[in-house]
């Protein structure tokens, strides 16, 4: 059964109810030494594409056909295995999914939380 997934930016304070805390950006984080991140994991893999992030520009006008674009992108080969290892960490404890986006509603990490909990999920 999957626990809570939440999205957090990776600069804010962690939390003892955080759980698993993953960043799912494809890039490290501006100004982000990696000792002061306090992630289990970084899994880049599960990120969008280089393409789709700079076509997408973080431009909420964009984030509809972003949405659909990643979406379509989580079920290709690349993206798979790193789905499901988030699946599997998600079944067993809290899971945060971190990324250094400012706006969370219009992130991949809220795209990914959504898909994650999802019905479409059960087929990757």
């Amino acid at each position: 059964m999957v626990e809570q997934i939440t999205c957090r930016r990776v600069y804010e304070e962690t939390s003892p109810r955080d759980g698993k805390r993953v960043l799912v950006d494809r890039v490290w984080p501006r100004g982000m030494r990696k000792e002061d991140a306090h992630l289990d994991e970084w899994l880049r893999d599960v990120a969008p594409s280089s393409e789709l992030r700079r076509w997408y520009g973080h431009d909420p006008a964009r984030f509809t056909e972003f949405r659909r674009r990643y979406r379509a992108e989580l079920r290709d080969a690349g993206h798979r295995e790193a789905a499901r290892h988030l699946r599997d960490l998600a079944a067993h404890d809290r899971l945060v999914l971190l990324t250094a986006t400012k706006d969370l509603d219009h992130s991949q990490a809220a795209v990914l939380a959504e898909w994650l909990t999802g019905p479409e999920r059960a087929g990757t």
